[in-house]
């Protein structure tokens, strides 16, 4: 869902649910890499069934690194990509499925979103070419010397989006792959993979989560991130309710909760910010007013508007002091620390060659320590401004750094509301109507919806929403690709589309010319950088941009016709798999176009509906690819299991679900946030962990020199003998 900070903080609040992985190497032996066996047992001390990849997460840290030279072509690119998730699977190495999704085309509330991305991303190189040329002018004109501008061919990370060539040929590769693998890697051959390509609609997180909940009516579920599900069963109890108490369901109303710190789809209400402990705030609120609620938030995906109202009232009533404590946080932290201490306690920088001074005359250097912390204090009523980190005074022409952005809603004084509205969307606050509407704009399920505006409400605006969300559109399509690619795209990036569609983007007579501003603001919104800002776009018409296109549709060829389709998740099985001999051949031999089912007992539960691929890898047939010839192998198309638009997914765990044993003790839960954290290697609390003792540390320093030569040996630590639960499946982004 693209939840900004929420996996730090997760991981910060919650430590014990980070395990960090053992992964085993390849050897060289003779000058001959020798590749890791995944069929043997995991060096974790855990088996995995199943392991979801959500592909983008590996494709844009292959494509353009930040840690290390980038690609220089296309096929290195997908080679990294291979690399990534060879040593993926080598980590995890499941043995039932391998389900790899790529997101396809976005719903509309997503495309804003990227839309937003990708208008950024091309004036942010503009600028900063345009520096590079002034900086180097500058250089030139007072006489300097640099060498010719060398010219390089840049990667526009854009292309890795549904509908262009490099996403079409990344498909084609990522099946290369896995054909080579589930031929010569021993670890793959009795695994069944799907992939999901851009073709497929929907962000991959989603196309997951709903592989899983259809396969899910079966008599197996695999549950993951059990200690998470530990630490939020202790933080949601709730003694004394007038009604039963569900942890399945409190589990339910957090998530729902979580969406108003905001996502890719809707923008974090003002007064919910995560950086500032917004998910806790919600949480002390919802365990303070559920007993008034008469029950819980929602139920199988359904909302009770009713409850959620009384939720958002505490929260819009907690809001003026939210905002105060705001302003004394943000400044607390620019602030930085009372005074820096000096001489003989002044900080050291880690890993610095330089030794800290001998302590002498600890108590005399302690009383100045505190005669100059009383003078900070008695410094201060001279104003914080006055005043830099260490106590002294400064001057104001002592300060390099960039003046704050000018704040003109100032939250954290009286009258916010009439200016952030005022400002924001230049409405007065007495203007009950567009509250409402501003409100009622706020979430919708649906391929076409989108909050059509740049801010979101206040809480104190959810007022009388019970009867707010009735209208909802149903049987919704998704934009095709080619389409997603001109409601996203920049003209900058105009190129990735056929030439006539491109010329919409340009033309000045272009009866959409104003969906692509070569300029545009970028409101700072209280923040302090650009990337942090929202840039003020024009929401792009729906019904205009498919007028414009009709017109142009005309003009695809036969290949981006092909790229400009829907397509459905594909399935690979090895040739010993039970599937090619009872199902598939029959798919290959059968005069009917129909599709057969896959019987649960022959593909380890999975039940679903296979139909012959448009271009499919037949028996004793080579793989056509780029990438050397692969042995026999074949493929087959997938459908899901197909259910009534109206059927409900219950939120609930299934009869024979396979919980993991409980991890947690006490101590971990009272104690998680003060004590020093250590990492765990693999899953095995038990592990015996290697340390030095005083020789091993005298030996080290004598090598090494530096402040590990007067290191001392560390104390002997007590490693817990608790046992962490054996989750069956495992989900990697």
């Amino acid at each position: 869902m693209g939840v900004p900070a929420f996996f730090r903080w997760l991981s910060r609040k919650y430590p014990s649910i980070i395990v960090h992985c053992l992964e085993e190497k390849s050897k060289e032996c003779s000058g001959v890499r020798v590749p890791v066996d995944t069929s043997k047992p995991n060096p974790n001390e855990v088996e995995f069934d199943n392991l979801y990849l959500d592909m983008n997460g590996i494709i844009h840290p292959c494509t353009h690194p930040e840690d290390k030279p980038a690609p220089k072509n296309e096929d290195e690119m997908m080679v990294a990509i291979f690399e990534y998730m060879d040593r993926l699977f080598n980590i995890v190495r499941p043995r039932r499925v391998l389900y790899m999704a790529i997101d396809g085309v976005a719903p509309r509330a997503k495309m804003n979103q990227q839309r937003s991305r990708r208008f950024r991303a091309s004036k942010e190189g503009v600028e900063l070419a345009e520096e590079k040329h002034k900086m180097r002018e500058e250089v030139i004109q007072r006489g300097g010397y640099l060498p010719p501008e060398e010219i390089k061919e840049r990667f526009d990370s854009n292309c890795i989006t549904p509908g262009t060539e490099f996403m079409n040929n990344l498909a084609k590769c990522l099946r290369y792959y896995i054909a080579d693998r589930l031929s010569n890697n021993p670890g793959w051959r009795n695994i069944t993979v799907f992939l999901s390509d851009a073709s497929v609609p929907g962000e991959g997180e989603h196309k997951i989560m709903d592989f899983i909940r259809r396969q899910r009516e079966q008599e197996f579920i695999f549950i993951r991130l059990s200690i998470l599900r530990e630490y939020l069963e202790r933080e949601l109890t709730m003694a004394s309710l007038p009604f039963p108490y569900d942890f399945e369901r409190s589990v339910d109303d957090w998530v729902f909760m979580c969406f108003f710190v905001g996502n890719d789809f809707l923008p974090h209400l003002p007064s919910l910010e995560i950086r500032e402990g917004a998910i806790d705030r919600l949480v002390g609120i919802y365990k303070d007013v559920v007993h008034k609620t008469g029950g819980y938030l929602t139920e199988s995906g359904f909302v009770n508007l009713e409850r959620v109202e009384l939720i958002m009232q505490a929260v819009g009533v907690a809001e003026d002091n939210i905002f105060k404590k705001l302003c004394a946080f943000l400044f607390f932290h620019k602030q930085g620390p009372a005074y820096l201490p000096t001489g003989q306690f002044a900080p050291q920088a880690i890993g610095g060659q330089g030794r800290p001074h001998a302590i002498e005359n600890a108590r005399h250097a302690a009383y100045e320590m505190r005669m100059q912390g009383m003078n900070q204090h008695n410094m201060s009523s001279a104003g914080p401004g006055d005043q830099d980190s260490r106590g002294m005074k400064r001057k104001a022409e002592d300060s390099d750094s960039e003046p704050e952005p000018e704040d003109n809603v100032r939250l954290w004084e009286e009258g916010w509301k009439q200016r952030y509205y005022k400002t924001k969307f230049d409405v007065d606050v007495t203007d009950d109507e567009f509250r409402k509407k501003v409100v009622k704009s706020y979430g919708c399920a649906s391929w076409k919806w989108y909050f059509p505006f740049h801010y979101a409400p206040f809480a104190s605006d959810f007022k009388d929403i019970k009867n707010m969300f009735t209208d909802f559109e149903k049987g919704t399509k998704p934009f095709m690709p080619l389409e997603q690619l001109m409601g996203v795209f920049p003209a900058a990036s105009g190129n990735f589309l056929p030439t006539s569609w491109r010329a919409l983007m340009s033309d000045p007579d272009s009866s959409i010319i104003d969906f692509y501003p070569d300029d545009f603001a970028i409101d700072l919104n209280g923040k302090k950088y650009a990337w942090q800002g929202v840039a003020l776009l024009p929401f792009v018409d729906e019904r205009r941009l498919r007028a414009a296109l009709e017109q142009v549709y005309p003009d695809l060829t036969t290949d981006e016709s092909k790229r400009n389709s829907l397509g459905s998740d594909v399935v690979f099985v090895a040739k010993s798999h039970p599937l090619i001999l009872f199902r598939i051949r029959y798919l290959f031999f059968s005069p009917s176009s129909q599709g057969t089912e896959i019987p649960a007992e022959l593909c380890h539960g999975i039940l679903g509906t296979l139909n012959l691929d448009d271009d499919p890898i037949l028996p004793n047939k080579p793989v056509e690819s780029p990438i050397p010839m692969l042995r026999d192998i074949s493929q087959n198309s997938f459908m899901d299991p197909q259910y009534k638009e109206d059927y409900i997914f219950k939120a609930v765990v299934l009869p024979g679900a396979k919980i993991p044993n409980k991890v947690l003790k006490p101590h971990d839960w009272e104690q998680s946030n003060h004590r020093p954290w250590r990492p765990q290697l693999g899953f095995n609390p038990n592990r015996q962990q290697a340390h030095l003792d005083q020789s091993g540390f005298r030996a080290l320093g004598q090598h090494r020199g530096g402040p590990y030569s007067n290191a001392p040996p560390p104390s002997s630590y007590h490693q817990g003998n608790f046992h962490r639960g054996q989750p069956s499946s495992y989900s990697c982004k």
